[in-house]
């Protein structure tokens, strides 16, 4: 089992590290975008030949790839923490740019820990208007 796998199974409803592994590696296979402009097959290139089928065993730790690919699948904003050196946190987004949570994912230099997560809500701003008649009218902006 790897850390990663696992604190990202931690978010995933009804999901186990296992699982998490073998979509992640059927996202890759299919050659789904993971990043705007570049085919998965050419970044996957820099990596082997056998990058995939490497990622598949339960022993093989993820990485940047994964976690982006994570993003992709699960429309998640996924944050991590780099607890090593206390430097900025890394935050990695979907393709489309579109998300439904965000997780916190803390990471120490030699292992993945889940943190938080946070609902994505669409924030709405509220303007109350007096009439002529002392009646108010409330309109809603959504932002």
């Amino acid at each position: 089992m790897s850390c990663l796998f696992n604190s990202i199974s931690h978010f995933i409803q009804d999901s186990n590290s296992s699982e998490v592994r073998a979509k992640i590696c059927d996202y890759l296979k299919a050659n789904k975008p993971l990043i705007d402009g570049i085919e998965t097959k050419d970044i996957l290139e820099f990596e082997g030949s056998n990058y995939i089928s490497k990622m598949r065993g339960s022993g093989t730790w993820g990485g940047g790839i994964e976690i982006q690919s994570a993003c992709n699948i699960w429309k998640l904003r996924i944050i991590i923490i780099n607890r090593r050196d206390n430097s900025k946190s890394i935050e990695f987004l979907p393709v489309s740019g579109n998300y439904k949570r965000s997780i916190e994912l803390e990471w120490t230099g030699g292992h993945y820990e889940p943190v938080r997560e946070t609902r994505h809500v669409e924030y709405k701003r509220i303007i109350k208007i007096k009439t002529k008649r002392d009646k108010i009218k409330i309109i809603v902006i959504s932002k």
